[in-house]
Order: C-alpha cells, then structure tokens, then sequence
C-alpha cells in the first residue's frame, strides 16, 4: 500500500476543502442536458452585422455541373483584415494542437459585445421558433432557373446566408463551483459563440462536433443569453450542406476535475476465445487553482441492446491514483484480462455484442464525476490477398458510400431516419459504410455498432487545393490538425470503425512530393490519435509510382480498379481521367499493402423510367439521346448507364471478381442524395444511389441484392410493362436474379432459357418485342427452381394504397413514420406509370413532416401536402406532437382515386 499517497490525501482534505466547499460532503453528478428546445431563430442572406470570422475569395466564374473528377486547383491568394474575428476563435482549437508553441493566444478585447442580437434586452419574440436539430434550407422553395442563386451543386435550396439562434438558459444556483460546456455536435458552418454578450469561441468546420467552456461567463444563479452565429457560404460543397444547428447541442455539467472530453480510449491488442487484454487510455483535467490527488475507478460491465451497461460488473481495471497539478490535463494508462469475451462483429455472419466501461472519479473519497465508454471487442486485419479478416473470418467488403443528408428531412440528424436507412441497406446485404466525405452526426455510429456495419470514418473532401471557391481549403492551413485530432478523438471507440480516411480525391494528387508530404502529416495524426486502425485516402488520380500512394497504410482506390473511361463507350468521351483497371498495378507496387475500392460505379438512374433504344453494351456513359430524356431530366432505369468516369455494376463486379485479392467495394452511392445532380444540374438530387431520395427500391437494388445476398431467391424484372406507344416495338427485358438460369414468358410463351455466362451478371433478351398482358420469369439454380415473378400490364388508376413503416411510433418530437403511397388499378397492382397529383392532410396529434416521390428533378417543396407520384409511388413522412399520445390519421386523396387513410398511434 502507497502510504505516503493515504497520508497525502488527509492532508489535501484537511487543507483544500475550500476547493469544493461543500460539495466534498456529498457526490458530483455529471449532467449532460439536450437543449433541443426553446431556440429563436432569424436568417439573412446578406452580412449586415460585419461580424466575419475571416475574408473570403471574391467569386469571379463558377461552373456549377462540372465534373464530378475534375482537377481541384490552387487556392485563391488572400489577405486577412485585421478587423476579423479568426484569431478570437482560434483559441477553440488548442485542446486539439499537439505542439504547445502552435497553441492560439487570444487577443485582448471581446468583438461583438454590441452587436444587438448577443445582447439579453434583445427582443426576439418575432423571430422564428425552431427545435433542434433544425435545417433552416430543406422545406424552403427550390430555387430554379439556368443561373439560381444556389445551382443543382448544391441542391438548389437556400442553404447559403447568416443565422442566428438564441436561447436563454437558466443556470441554477447551485451549479456554483462547477464546469459548464457547451457541446455541438454539428453546425454549419462558422459557428462563433455568444454568453451573455462574451465572444466565448467557436468552430469553422460545420461537419465536426466541438466544445465550448462557458464558466467564466455564466450568471449562476439566473438567466443567460445564448447566441450563436453561423456564415453558410455559397458554393462551399459539390453537394448539399444544410444550413443550421443540425445536431444536437447539449449543457454538460461536470466537478472541476473530470474526464476530459472525449478522454477515453480502449483498445484490445490481444484476444482469444479465451481471454481478451484490454487498454485503457484516461485522460484527466483539474480546472481549480491548486493541485488535486484523483482516485480513478473503472469497471467493466455488458451492454445491452442500447449500449447502456447492465447488470454486474465482469471485471475492472485496478484503481490509480495521481497527483492533477491546477489548470492539468494528465493522462492515465492501464489493462485488464476479460475472461471468455464476447466479441463484436459483422451483420449477418457474427454477433454485436457490446460492452460499456464506467469510470468513476474520486477525490477525497468522494465521487465527482462518472463517465461511460461503450466499446466493442474485435480483432481486425487488414490483409494483402485474403482482403479483410474480422475475427479471423474473411469478410468481403459489400459496402456503400452515403452521404450525411436524410432526404426530404434534409441535414438535421434524426435518428429513426438514419436506422431507417441502415434497415434497407441491410435488406440489400450491404454490410460497410464509407462515410463521404464528412465525420458523421455521433448517433450514427451508435447505429453501426449496434447494427453490425463496418465503417469507413472520414473527414476531409479537400485540402489546400480548392473544389469549390468557398470549401474547406479556405480553412486548413489553420484548422487541419484539430480537425483531425477531434475527429479521431470523438470516434475511435466504436468497434464499426475499421479504417480512417483522411481525404476524398484531394488536389493535392496531382502535386507529387509537396501532396505526399501533407498526406504523410495527416497520416501522422491519425496514428498519433490512434495507431490500431490504419488509415488511408481515397484515390482517383494518383498512380502507383507518385509518392501520394506510397503514404497510404492500404490502398483506397475511387473508380481506378475498375479503370475510368476506358471501356468502349466511353472512348469518345474528352476531358477528366482516363485510366486502365489498376488493380495488378497496384497490387504488384504495394503487396503488403490491401486493395479496396472506395467508390465504384457512380450508375446513375431515375426510379422505374426506361429509355429506348437500350445499349448493346455492358457499361456506357449517360448522355442526352443515350439512356437519358433531358425534357423530363429522367435517366434510364436499365442500370447500364453511369457518369463519364464511372462503370456499371455489372462491369465493376466483372473486374472485382477478375482480382479476387480485392477486398471488396463501396459504390457509389447507396442512396440518392441532396445535390450533385449529375447529369442535369436543373435537378435538385443525386442519380446514383441503389435506393431513391425517398427511399424506393430503384431497379439496381435487385441486382446488388443478387450479389450480395447469393442465398436469398430473388427474380426481378425489369421495366415495367404499360408501354401504350411500343406495341410491336423492340422492348429488352432484363432479370437480375441471385439464380444461375432463367426462362422468360410473355403471354404463355417462352422466349428461351438463357444461363448467366462468366462474369455476366443479369440475363437479357434484347429482342423482345412489347405487347399487352403477362410478363413472368422463372429462375433456376444448379437445374432446379429457385424463384419467380409475374409483371402484368395494368388496368388504368383507380384506388391509393398507403402502407406505413410503422404504425406505432414515440411521441417524443422525434420519431417518424414513413408512409408509402401507391398509385394502384382496381386489382390492386400498382400503376407504375401514374403520376396522379396527390393531396395530404392529418388529423390528429401530430404533424405531416415533408412529402416526396423520389424524382431527382422535382422541384416541388419538401413541405408541400401536394405532389404528384412518381412512376406510382409517393411519401409522406409523418411526426407525433411531443408529449402527446393518441392516434393520427392521414387522409390522401386525389382526383378521380378512391380517397384512403391511414392510422399512425403514438405512444
């Protein structure tokens, strides 16, 4: 026993009490409080308070539709004034620079102290009142026309301009003596903070979460004026932001000495079935005046389905014990044995089980502050030719890229939209998400792990060199490292994350040492953050003999596997990329290192719309005339088509499976997204996506599901069969089926068994000539039956089928129902080309959220209760009242259709 320590102790408490005053009599208790509620809100468009974190490039020429694999270029040269706010919101960063020297100081002097809206005799009552997450763009109108304000890049919807939020807060009396933050999971973008009238700091970057000391300016006792600021500037993205405070935002409340932010880390170097060993990383942070003597406890518990400990502890680290000098960070490190360990791992094949660690904070013998860490036990390699190795078990990668948007909910997380996305993934077999190109909202990565994804985490679209004028280049001299570093910090305890990205085709590519020498400084930081999880960025350009490559711990190729414009449609494509398949050239520079696609195909469609005549070829470029209507802005549903530098997935799987060694791919993309509307920028959403922007299965989800879930008996047709004008016309059909053979009827009579060839993947009959009445295939596999569907032409609409996702939802203010409306005949099949004009109204307790009908080039508002169907099909996204239980009942009508409803009940 450590006797001098005991002693020690006595002392401290006879000599400190005055410290903590009282409060060493009884326990502190950590408090996190979601401030969701409460917020007014005002937006212009214009910057008339001058209150700029820094000058920006004035934008001469912008080419909205560009594309997507465009060089990026060199930074516009400009010079600061001294009148901005940067260096007031630097300092915000030091928690996350390494070299103490590089640390920000603050200026004297508090900008914006007169500035109208940070004050507390400000009246806001005739601002908007808003709950949090809020995205102050989505249910605006679209703008439209050839030059709008906001281009198709970006979705079209005015996410561009200044905002402020205020929220008054009342701050207890007996808070007295502790640490007050404020934590923002994610605001977009320039987010500078306000307390009382105090410039307290801020955050540039709208994608990462950040934190905020409020203490020295808080009336304890009172109430305190909140005011954030926020500066979205136009075209900052190729895709669509939001515009808001679009996470969460919470009061921590934490003892003078507690767990830092983000302060733990837990790793598990060593496993068996056996017994696992088990890292603890704690970091520490005294905020008094005077040294500390901290006893720190931490025990190990199960999770259960929540990730919320339960039941008895299984094991604990030993207790330790430091001295915490005033104003210190300090960090602890110690390990335990868990015995028989139950691991986490991937849907469907292995189990995600869970653990929490609580760690418990002692001083004098009394606790002042408990912090819970979920982790996940799983032992990940990354390996030359077997590919990934998850517990041992090979694991092909059958991933996806999603962007941060939800769809007609537009950027502000909500999460039974996010688990929604994640259920139809998995429906698909998807079992990876590569997240582009931003730190996602903190929720989502509890989904992963409770779900059974692997992750792909990344952070940066760009570099020093510019995509867009006003994108993240702007700000990475400055903010790199701390982005980086925070990002990390947030992140590396979820076992889903297998890998880090630290960039997305960045410009620096094409710079040969000088972008090799910033991705090796990347690569450093992520390693120094967290050295067992390799990191990588994403490659569209660089070769395997440029230096770029040579500083990826694996290689993390977008579109060059497969090879860019190089099959025989796209050789008269100019401009862009073009490259061979790359896969033996990389594989042969880097055999230590693993192989995985990061993005692949980027095919693009328009749910249930085919355009003839149909290419003869197994992959080919989109353009008017050829798979694509630019009147209607429709792409054709064959899922042959792509973007000029993209294949289709029959090409891409024809490639992967040509290079085995491969670890797998994550297309591009899994669902429809909210700007880069490639091929027509007029558009408000993207094309690529297996699933649409309203969450409709397009063609492409059967052919992915076929490959990915080669068990599952599934026949799939396609197109559809009301074609009034093709009578006599050639009309291909084509199945996707997870079957080997397949003999085609129409109208009773077969038009052959054809079989799946090598490394072909959909069976065609290209000579198919249309007539009224029955299509119907029958698959096989290995000479017996294996599935079958029946497409009929249908009789004209008649009724309106509603289904809900669910029919009992929480009447929390956040949860939803997804309501799936069809267009049907008078038998109940489902009208695939109606596009009747829909109304919808509620009664009840509760709100109709947005609608849409997953067409990229709807530019009817997402809050509009009126649109038209889409190729049959429309969605109504319906919400509860907060703290009101009862039934809703949604009404849907349309002209000449048997009116329906439906009954939601919230609980």
């Amino acid at each position: 026993m450590n006797f001098g320590f005991w002693i020690s102790i006595v002392l401290f408490t006879l000599c400190e009490a005055k410290v903590y005053g009282q409060e060493l009599k009884s326990s502190f208790k950590r408090e996190r409080i979601k401030l969701d509620e409460g917020w007014h809100f005002m937006r212009y468009e214009n910057n008339p308070d001058n209150l700029i974190y820094d000058v920006r490039p004035k934008i001469e020429e912008v080419n909205d539709n560009k594309v997507a694999d465009s060089k990026p270029t060199e930074a516009v040269k400009i010079e600061s004034k001294e009148d901005v706010l940067k260096n007031w919101i630097l300092p915000s960063a030091n928690d996350f620079i390494n070299d103490p020297t590089q640390k920000h100081i603050r200026p004297e002097g508090n900008p914006g102290t007169d500035f109208p809206f940070v004050k507390a005799d400000f009246k806001d009552d005739a601002w908007q009142k808003v709950t949090l997450p809020h995205d102050w763009a989505i249910n605006k109108p679209f703008y439209t026309g050839d030059k709008p304000e906001v281009g198709g890049g970006m979705g079209r919807l005015p996410s561009q301009g200044v905002a402020w939020y205020r929220k008054k807060i009342d701050i207890s009396k007996s808070d007295q003596g502790k640490i007050i933050y404020l934590d923002i999971d994610g605001a977009m973008s320039y987010a500078m903070v306000w307390l009382n009238g105090h410039l307290v700091g801020g955050w540039p970057y709208g994608y990462n979460s950040f934190r905020l000391d409020l203490t020295p300016y808080l009336n304890f006792g009172g109430i305190n004026q909140l005011a954030i600021r926020l500066d979205n500037p136009n075209h900052s993205a190729r895709w669509y932001p939001g515009g808001g405070i679009y996470r969460n935002v919470w009061l921590t409340k934490t003892a003078p000495v507690h767990v830092a932010q983000w302060g733990t880390f837990i790793t598990t170097p060593e496993i068996s079935s056996k017994e696992a060993t088990i890292h603890l990383s704690l970091k520490l942070e005294n905020k008094t005046t005077s040294t500390q003597l901290v006893e720190a406890k931490t025990q190990i518990f199960a999770a259960d389905d929540f990730g919320k400990a339960k039941g008895k502890a299984i094991t604990n680290f030993l207790s330790e014990n430091i001295s915490l000098n005033a104003n210190e960070k300090q960090t602890i490190k110690s390990k335990t044995l868990l015995k028989n360990p139950m691991l986490w791992g991937i849907y469907p094949q292995q189990k995600q089980n869970l653990y929490v660690a609580k760690t418990q904070i002692f001083i004098a013998g009394n606790q002042v502050d408990e912090y819970d860490t979920s982790f996940g036990i799983r032992k990940i390699e990354f390996h030359p030719t077997k590919g990934l190795l998850i517990n041992g078990e090979k694991i092909k990668i059958q991933g996806v890229n999603q962007h941060h948007d939800l769809g007609a909910l537009g950027a502000a997380f909500n999460v039974r939209a996010a688990q929604r996305q994640l259920e139809m993934l998995r429906e698909l077999g998807c079992n990876a998400i590569r997240l582009s190109h931003n730190p996602p909202a903190p929720e989502l990565l509890d989904l992963t792990d409770r779900m059974g994804f692997l992750v792909i985490d990344e952070v940066f679209d760009s570099w020093e060199r510019k995509k867009t004028p006003h994108d993240f280049h702007l700000i990475f001299p400055d903010w790199h490292e701390a982005d980086t570093r925070s990002f990390i910090r947030r992140d590396r305890n979820h076992p889903s994350i297998i890998a880090w990205s630290f960039g997305n085709e960045v410009g620096e590519q094409y710079t040969d040492a000088a972008g090799a020498k910033i991705a090796q400084e990347l690569r450093n930081i992520v390693h120094e953050e967290d050295s067992t999880r390799p990191a990588s960025a994403s490659q569209n350009f660089a070769k395997p003999d440029m230096p770029f490559s040579k500083e990826m711990d694996f290689m993390s190729l977008n579109y060059q596997g497969e090879g860019i414009r190089d099959a025989p449609a796209y050789l008269h494509l100019k401009g862009g990329i073009r490259t061979a398949p790359l896969y033996p050239a990389f594989q042969k520079a880097f055999p230590e290192k693993m192989i995985v696609s990061s993005e692949t195909a980027s095919a693009l469609s328009s749910r249930g719309s085919y355009i003839f005549p149909v290419t003869l070829e197994n992959s080919a470029p989109v353009s008017d005339g050829v798979g694509a209507n630019p009147v209607t802005k429709e792409v054709s549903g064959y899922e042959l088509y792509t973007a000029q530098f993209g294949s289709s997935p029959d090409k891409v799987f024809a490639t992967q499976d040509r290079h085995p060694y491969v670890a797998g791919e994550f297309v591009w993309s899994g669902w429809d997204y909210l700007g880069e509307p490639t091929p027509y920028y007029s558009a408000r959403s993207s094309y690529c996506g297996i699933i649409d922007l309203a969450g409709f299965k397009k063609d492409r989800f059967y052919l992915y599901q076929s490959r990915w879930r080669p068990e599952l008996p599934i026949a799939h047709i396609l197109p559809h069969w009301n074609w009034t004008n093709r009578a006599g016309q050639i009309t291909p059909v084509h199945i996707f089926t997870s079957g080997d053979e397949a003999e085609l009827f129409l109208n009773g009579q077969s038009l052959g068994r054809k079989k799946k060839a090598e490394f072909e993947y959909r069976i065609r009959w290209d000579d198919v000539k249309y007539q009224v009445g029955e299509l119907k295939v029958v698959a096989y596999k290995n000479g017996k039956f294996w599935s079958q569907e029946t497409l009929k032409t249908t009789d004209k609409t008649a009724k309106l089928l509603a289904t809900a996702d669910r029919k009992k939802i929480k009447a929390d203010g956040e949860d939803l129902a997804f309501i799936t409306i069809k267009i049907t005949d008078k038998n109940g099949l489902m009208v695939p080309d109606a596009n009747n004009k829909i109304n919808f109204s509620l009664e009840g307790l509760g709100e109709i959220v947005s609608t849409d009908n997953g067409d990229p080039a709807s530019l009817v508002s997402f809050a509009s209760h009126e649109r038209e169907a889409y190729n049959g099909m429309a969605l109504v996204i319906v919400r509860a009242k907060k703290g009101i239980k009862g039934k809703m009942k949604l009404i849907i009508t349309a002209d000449g259709l048997e009116k329906t409803t439906i009954e939601i009940k919230s609980y």
